[in-house]
């Protein structure tokens, strides 16, 4: 008997109905910071793990999900931390890039690296999705707002 097909846990698929409401709601919001001088941006959704790790604290950081490197890098993994039971640095050679736990570390790398090209007060907003390794409590929304 073959397998049912499934999707990652945490995860879910939105259908039709669901995106059109979606997607007004999105509009709705978007035209009204826009309408108050907020400019949209949109940052990847991998950083480099060095851009997040170490900015939420140690139980931030063990809700981050790390992406494994491929190809050639995997042949550079720190088997000798694994060996020493030092499984933070083992992690680090096995990851260089992590999924977006949230939109402000992001976004102050943004900052950081557009600071010439931005007026100062910067007006923006973001409406993108984040991960988070976690369980979320029962009714919470997938994704997030920043402004």
């Amino acid at each position: 008997m073959s397998q049912k097909p499934r999707i990652p846990k945490g995860t879910r698929d939105f259908s039709p109905v669901e995106m059109s409401r979606r997607t007004y709601v999105v509009n709705c919001i978007s035209k009204h910071f826009e309408h108050f001088g907020f400019q949209p941006i949109e940052t990847p959704s991998f950083e480099l793990s060095d851009t997040l790790l170490g900015k939420y604290g140690d139980e931030g950081d063990r809700l981050i999900f790390r992406i494994l490197n491929s190809g050639e890098k995997l042949n550079k993994a720190d088997t000798q931390s694994l060996a020493q039971g030092n499984l933070t640095t083992f992690a680090s050679s096995l990851s260089e890039k992590a999924l977006r736990y949230d939109l402000t570390v992001p976004f102050a790398r943004y900052v950081v690296q557009h600071q010439n090209d931005i007026q100062f007060p910067f007006k923006r907003y973001q409406i993108q999705p984040v991960w988070r390794a976690d369980r979320p409590p029962k009714g919470k929304v997938s994704g997030i707002l920043s402004m």
